[in-house]
């Protein structure tokens, strides 16, 4: 049986004849992100096997999955009966993924607004570098922008609201801060995060394989660079000579 938002947990959500989206959790937690990502290997898993005929495609998202569906096959109703028994319980551990260590530069030009987030929180620039490169970050989902990744979750004195005024253009490679998570622009877009440096890494690049740098599950840590160094490296992945093995860790 589908479901309405106001019942209880797990739901199940048509859009359309064409999709369902499974939402297991009400608010963005690692454990919400942890019990998705769990179900969504899941139900690859079964698709693998032939066990859901009709089933397209499955895009994890914080704290639901949505799936994908050929209305020509099945439908909503008979896919949420196939994919409730599928759902992990409470508790599930999130599945590491590849471990990311990208360069920043957070100077000048790069960082149009490190000055402005260090004086509202009331911290140094350079505290605000440091506290943002302490810690490992996890791609909850991909959006927005083809290899966007969403990464959290930021120290709670980094939790800001996005800017009261948007920009109509964020140069691509931005690295941003808002609602409690951080990210890279992987093209310039308009955007309305806090910029506090840029990174030189292509995280889409259709030379590659797998185009996207980032999966759901993966973590992230970021290594402050200078100018120079931001240019040089700049350079390197332009030519294609900065790919995914020189940024993974062991």
């Amino acid at each position: 049986m589908l479901a309405h938002a106001t019942t209880p947990l797990p739901r199940f959500l048509p859009l359309a004849d064409s999709g369902l989206s499974v939402e297991l959790a009400d608010e963005r937690t690692p454990a919400a992100s942890a019990l998705v990502l769990g179900f969504d290997r899941a139900v690859r898993a079964a698709m693998a096997a032939g066990d859901l005929p009709g089933v397209i495609e499955t895009v994890p998202t914080f704290r639901a999955l949505m799936v994908h569906l050929d209305p020509t096959v099945t439908s909503p109703g008979e896919t949420a009966e196939r994919l409730r028994p599928l759902i992990p319980r409470d508790g599930v551990a999130l599945v590491a993924g590849r471990r990311w260590r990208l360069p920043v530069c957070y100077e000048g030009d790069c960082a149009p607004d490190l000055a402005e987030v260090a004086e509202r929180i009331g911290l140094t620039p350079a505290e605000v570098v440091q506290r943002h490169t302490a810690r490992s970050y996890t791609i909850y989902m991909l959006g927005f922008l083809p290899g966007f990744g969403f990464m959290g979750d930021v120290e709670p004195i980094l939790d800001l609201p996005r800017r009261a005024e948007p920009r109509t253009r964020v140069p691509a490679g931005s690295v941003a801060i808002a609602i409690g998570l951080t990210a890279i622009y992987p093209f310039e877009s308009p955007g309305g995060w806090h910029l506090l440096g840029r990174s030189p890494v292509l995280l889409f690049d259709l030379r590659r394989p797998e185009p996207a740098l980032f999966a759901p599950g993966d973590t992230v840590r970021f290594d402050p660079v200078d100018r120079a160094g931001c240019d040089d490296l700049a350079a390197r992945a332009a030519a294609g000579n900065l790919g995914p093995d020189a940024l993974a860790e062991p």
